[in-house]
């Protein structure tokens, strides 16, 4: 009795398990056809081996997670409640929203180079937001018609291998497949582990290429996108970050813009060598005559000479010794001279030490000057009487005292100015390592503009980029000319990057990376003050690396752009 009453049970379980599994085996083929995103993406490898690897790893990987899905989901709910129409349901449901994630992953990673994650959530977001933005009919069209095509496949497949499977089931070939995944999954991971063992980059640069796959390392990622000598990686040397082929030339300034001119009113770029603290800037912000911004998030990670050249070309140290070569005029630099507008630099040194302003930076300035106290500075007549322009002050190896003496000073002297000039106090550069990570609070007074508490992340980059826009109006885009952007409206998952002495610094609010030249790699808190963190987060990572190759991205000359 007992045996007669569980056959139909067992029948109809078995029937729906040999089902699942043959609804599985086509979602494998779906899978591994859609995966060829991630191929197409990664480019085709340069050795016989690696090409080898590439397409048995794609086709092993992509079966063992399709299996792996039905394994986790389908298989459980057969066992728990193996009604038909409900199972065939279910799995053609779960497929379905498994195979768009898969194809919205390969979207992401030829996009932005990373996977689908939640610590990266805002920029893929965003990605997509723009793409809706920009191609709003096609964009939508293409995904509307790739979610009804994989919706439509589960179903037609679901239909067809219930009513054929008896059929299926004497067929051969399925054997002789399950053979050759195998087979490709063996021979995937013995080459992966050839390579591991002789450093081999064209076999290593794919890890993390498909979802859920290798963990990639930090030098292999940052080799992989042009940042480290790939003899070197060979070779297990360290090397400086540097671009692979180079830098491109810097613009120049576009015409529109050439004939500009600036807002009746001059700015003041007041620069600390040391780090400003709180009670400073809210000290100045209560003298200002007009309330300021406060720049609570602003960072500045790089040393004392590195320093000015991110803050005048807007571009992180990695292109620092590029444009010195090419002699470059930072573009904020150029709008001062097309509209014939006074650019000084002014530097108080109270010490014995001598100054350590580079040359090149002193000729990128009408005027320089230099100062062993604030004397000549503190009548509202001197500082009111400067003409119109660009007025830079750094105070090196200065006393508070002096520095905030001279602060109060240019800020009543602002009280009896009808045009109440732009003020910008900030620090530059880091006299010691452990204050790389470390938040430089900052404030900005602007005549005539919100002056709301910026809590986004913000840097001296900022400076060329929020002038030019503000001051002279000129609308070239931001990225043609560095990595900067306007402070006012600074995006809250806004990822900073810049390269320091011995590494790579990555910033997003409060979490910094730091990833040094033999890729070891720490996450830091700044609120928090300590390490966070030595996993790898490479989403965030790839991030900051897409930041320091943007402007090369942005003014690649193309081939035959080169041979005209």
């Amino acid at each position: 009795m007992v045996n007669k009453q569980k056959s139909p049970y067992s029948k109809r379980l078995l029937h729906l398990i040999s089902w699942a599994h043959w609804f599985t085996f086509f979602n494998i083929a779906a899978a591994i056809l859609i995966a060829f995103i991630f191929l197409d993406a990664e480019g085709v490898p340069e050795t016989g081996i690696s090409k080898l690897y590439m397409i048995t790893t794609w086709v092993s990987h992509m079966a063992f997670l399709t299996f792996i899905t039905f394994v986790l989901t389908v298989f459980p709910l057969t066992l728990l409640y193996p009604v038909t129409r409900f199972i065939r349901g279910a799995a053609s449901v779960i497929f379905t929203i498994v195979l768009t994630l898969l194809l919205l992953d390969g979207f992401t990673y030829q996009q932005l180079g990373y996977h689908l994650n939640f610590s990266s959530s805002s920029q893929i977001i965003e990605l997509v937001k723009d793409r809706f933005t920009e191609k709003t009919l096609s964009f939508s069209g293409i995904a509307i018609s790739a979610f009804v095509a994989i919706l439509a496949f589960e179903l037609i497949m679901s239909n067809y291998a219930w009513k054929h499977l008896r059929e299926l089931q004497q067929r051969r070939y399925p054997k002789v497949i399950i053979s050759v995944l195998l087979a490709c999954f063996v021979t995937s991971h013995v080459i992966h582990i050839y390579a591991d063992a002789k450093l081999d980059y064209n076999v290593l640069r794919q890890d993390n290429m498909l979802p859920l796959s290798y963990p990639s390392t930090a030098k292999t990622l940052l080799t992989k996108y042009g940042l480290f000598n790939r003899g070197d990686y060979v070779q297990r040397k360290n090397s400086p970050f540097k671009l692979a082929n180079g830098a491109p030339s810097y613009p120049m300034l576009e015409q529109q813009c050439k004939a500009l001119q600036p807002r009746d009113y001059s700015v003041f770029l007041i620069l600390n060598d040391s780090n400003l603290s709180s009670r400073q800037i809210n000290q100045f912000d209560e003298l200002s005559s007009m309330r300021g911004a406060r720049l609570l998030n602003h960072v500045d990670n790089a040393n004392q000479h590195d320093a000015w050249f991110n803050m005048l070309f807007s571009l992180p140290t990695l292109y620092l010794n590029d444009m010195q070569e090419q002699d470059a005029t930072p573009m904020l630099m150029q709008q001062l001279q097309a509209s014939e507008i006074l650019s000084s630099l002014t530097l108080i040194n109270d010490s014995s030490e001598p100054n350590t302003i580079p040359q090149w930076l002193r000729d990128k300035f009408d005027n320089t000057e230099e100062h062993s106290d604030i004397s000549p500075f503190v009548f509202a007549e001197r500082l009111n009487g400067l003409d119109k322009g660009l007025h830079v002050f750094y105070f090196q190896e200065t006393s508070d005292y002096q520095y905030e003496l001279f602060v109060n000073a240019l800020l009543l002297a602002q009280k009896q100015k009808q045009q109440k000039d732009v003020i910008w106090i900030t620090s530059l550069g880091n006299q010691k390592e452990t204050q790389v990570v470390s938040a430089k609070p900052s404030l900005l007074i602007w005549p005539r503009m919100s002056a709301d508490t910026i809590t986004g992340l913000t840097a001296n980059m900022d400076i060329p980029t929020t002038l030019l826009r503000y001051w002279f109006q000129c609308r070239t885009p931001y990225k043609q000319y560095g990595n900067g952007t306007n402070v006012f409206r600074v995006r809250d998952d806004r990822v900073f990057a810049n390269t320091v002495d011995d590494g790579l610094l990555v910033v997003k609010k409060d979490k910094n990376i730091i990833v040094d030249q033999q890729g070891n790699f720490e996450s830091y808190s700044t609120t928090l003050d300590t390490i966070i963190s030595e996993d790898s987060d490479f989403p965030m990572l790839i991030d900051g690396v897409n930041q320091l190759n943007l402007f090369s991205e942005m003014n690649k000359v193309e081939p035959q752009q080169q041979g005209n």
